[in-house]
């Protein structure tokens, strides 16, 4: 029903009709119209506000789900690393021993990417700190299976050189002894037969009549053949592998600098060369650089029985002859 208008006439004190003219009724009209507007206007602001907008609603749902996803790949690496972690104690309390091999230096395994800053394109994304961490975690994931991957590498050559390994240890006496009668001394603190003072006695004696053939303990390569001070003539042999065997106190060299010896093949003759007080053999076994105990490495020439009467023998204080 359209709304009637009237004016107070004071002066016939009666309520007269009032007419608008177009100009009027449109711009009341217009005004209607402004205000719906506007209050449409504020009502659907204020919805947006509360309840955003369908793309904002869309990209919120995208932004949990993307979350939800690092946060599960953040838990997949972490498994991920655990059993990475087994596969590197494997490859170097396991695997590595197996071959005698050093096992992966730590500073290698747990190296870090250095240099600039490798993640600053991504601080300014949604949730950050989720983002670099997992990204993080990944680049160390890539990294140590990179790293294991060519230890496994190395591994698999040590497999392929195993036989010719085994013919390069050290694995017999370096003199005939299967009766351990020339079992002198061992390896270990001793009482010097000169000085008369305790010192470290690197290697084994054997004792045996000048000239008693001495063989190489181990295929190799002659390194050295001279005369060294205190060790009198002396021969050197390089296994490979880390392994080194000195033999001392020569009367004699049967091999020179550069043969290819095998084990067995006589090398050199007992003697009595250098700080000496009888004829003998003074036989060292290196490994890797550190000299070690050589009882350890008669397993291919011994018994179990004569083994164990072998580490008796070199573990007692016999006569030390240098």
């Amino acid at each position: 029903m359209r709304k009637v208008y009237y004016i107070y006439n004071t002066q016939t004190q009666t309520y007269e009709r009032v007419y608008p003219t177009m100009r009027q009724r449109a711009l009341n009209i217009f005004r209607q119209l402004l205000f719906g507007m506007g209050l449409g206007a504020g009502f659907f602001i204020i919805l947006l506000i509360i309840f955003g907008s369908p793309s904002e609603q869309e990209l919120r749902k995208e932004n949990s789900q993307l979350k939800a996803q690092y946060n599960l790949l953040s838990r997949r690496m972490d498994d991920a690393m655990g059993v990475l972690q087994d596969i590197q104690q494997r490859d170097d309390n396991l695997y590595r021993v197996i071959f005698m091999a050093d096992p992966v230096s730590p500073a290698i395994r747990k190296a870090g990417y250095g240099g600039t800053n490798r993640y600053e394109q991504l601080m300014d994304m949604a949730n950050s700190k989720l983002v670099v961490n997992t990204t993080q975690k990944m680049d160390v994931l890539s990294k140590q299976l990179y790293i294991q991957s060519k230890s496994f590498d190395d591994v698999v050559e040590m497999c392929k050189n195993h036989d010719q390994m085994l013919k390069c240890i050290p694995a017999i006496q370096p003199i005939s002894n299967k009766d351990l009668r020339r079992t002198a001394s061992g390896y270990g603190t001793r009482i010097d037969p000169i000085y008369g003072t305790s010192k470290f006695h690197a290697g084994m004696d054997f004792s045996a009549p000048v000239g008693t053939d001495v063989y190489a303990t181990g295929d190799g390569t002659v390194v050295k053949v001279g005369w060294e001070t205190g060790y009198g003539n002396t021969v050197e042999i390089d296994h490979g592998f880390g392994y080194m065997t000195r033999y001392a106190h020569l009367s004699e060299f049967r091999t020179q600098v550069g043969k290819k010896v095998v084990r067995g093949e006589v090398i050199a003759g007992v003697g009595s060369t250098g700080k000496s007080t009888g004829p003998h053999l003074h036989y060292e076994v290196h490994v890797k650089g550190e000299v070690v105990n050589p009882v350890n490495y008669y397993f291919m020439d011994l018994s179990s029985d004569d083994y164990e009467n072998m580490i008796q023998l070199a573990a007692n204080h016999g006569k030390v002859f240098d």
